[in-house]
């Protein structure tokens, strides 16, 4: 066989070796575009799921409520609202006592970089009254929207304790309860 010939035949093999990867690179890109879409739908989604964690905990206490009212900012949840880019804000305010959850999403897809669950997006939940403030503490906890395999949920993580779980009723009420009290 000619020198040639070889030489030939390696190029050959090499460009059916290129054209292949450049076909699984197409599907790489696609999957990639397909991921990246699901993520932005999960996080609006998530998005909706803490207002409306937010929205039952004030629907429940004003309807034990007769002299006071507990508000919900913004009151309902709009999907076209949701920053993608940017900060998400949730506050519920009780004559001063304000809750405030602010949220945004990560800059990767997903991230474990403050947290050992993988997340998607993060923010913080403040928890203050005009007595904390005159004395400049803010009680502030960590919020991530943590995605797993087998579930996805919202969790707080304090920092100072160590103590992480799940971002529900019962810690909004714990939250409120140290504010109002």
């Amino acid at each position: 066989m000619a020198r040639s010939q070889r030489v030939g035949e390696t190029w050959s093999l090499r460009l059916e070796r290129l054209a292949r990867n450049i076909e699984l690179l197409a599907e790489k890109d696609e999957r990639s575009l397909e991921r990246v879409l699901e993520m932005g739908a999960l996080r609006r989604a998530a998005a909706a799921e803490l207002h409306a964690i937010c929205a039952e905990f004030v629907e429940a206490l004003n309807g034990l409520l007769a002299r006071s009212l507990v508000e919900l900012d913004p009151p309902e949840y709009r999907p076209e609202a949701f920053q993608e880019d940017g900060a998400n804000l949730v506050q519920v305010n009780v004559r001063g006592r304000i809750l405030q959850v602010e949220f945004h999403t990560t800059q990767d897809l997903l991230s474990t970089e403050e947290f050992r669950v993988p997340y998607t997006m993060e923010g913080f939940v403040r928890a203050f009254n005009q007595e904390l403030l005159d004395k400049a503490l803010i009680e502030e906890q960590l919020l991530f929207y943590t995605v797993e395999p087998d579930r996805r949920m919202w969790r707080y993580f304090d920092a100072r304790t160590y103590h992480t779980g799940p971002f529900d009723l019962g810690y909004l009420l714990s939250l409120m309860e140290r504010i109002v009290n």
